[in-house]
């Protein structure tokens, strides 16, 4: 699916509250547009539990082992998912393919989540891109200040 096909489908499912599409329209949309045009697939696959959770994995600093973070990883082909998580043969796990708009529209939701890592080449080497949720939303906020008072 084009990007602009999933930012639709974003608008479309959003709240019609008046105020969430506008907002997706005029400061979130532009932003994961962006974002996506950077990667290189237009789905990539998010390892979950049965019940739809997305698997989060911990990473620690090299140097500093007690400095860790959160991140999901988003592998281009389903078959990448089990050559890199050993959760991936994990029989109560399963990895769907979701569009790069919507994975990184989650993005801003998942609070414990710190990134999510792009696999960029199938089987995953070194070869990836990680969003930071603060840098997404920092981002976000800049275009919003961008946007006139009265139509944000």
């Amino acid at each position: 699916m084009e990007i602009d096909a999933q930012i639709q489908l974003l608008i479309d499912n959003a709240p019609q509250d008046g105020e969430t599409p506008q907002l997706l329209v005029m400061s979130i949309a532009p932003v994961l547009r962006a974002i996506a045009q950077k990667l290189r697939y237009s789905e990539y696959y998010i390892q979950q539990s049965l019940s739809g959770n997305w698997v989060l994995t911990t990473l620690s600093h090299k140097t500093n082992p007690q400095i860790e973070k959160q991140v999901i990883y988003a592998f281009p082909r389903l078959q990448d998912v089990s050559l890199f998580s050993p959760a991936g043969l994990n029989p109560q796990m399963v990895a769907h393919p979701i569009p790069v708009t919507h994975i990184l529209f989650q993005l801003l939701a998942l609070e414990p989540v710190d990134s999510i890592v792009f696999w960029e080449t199938p089987s995953p080497t070194s070869n990836a891109i990680e969003i930071s949720r603060q840098e997404l939303q920092s981002l976000i906020q800049q275009q919003i200040r961008q946007v006139p008072p009265h139509i944000a």
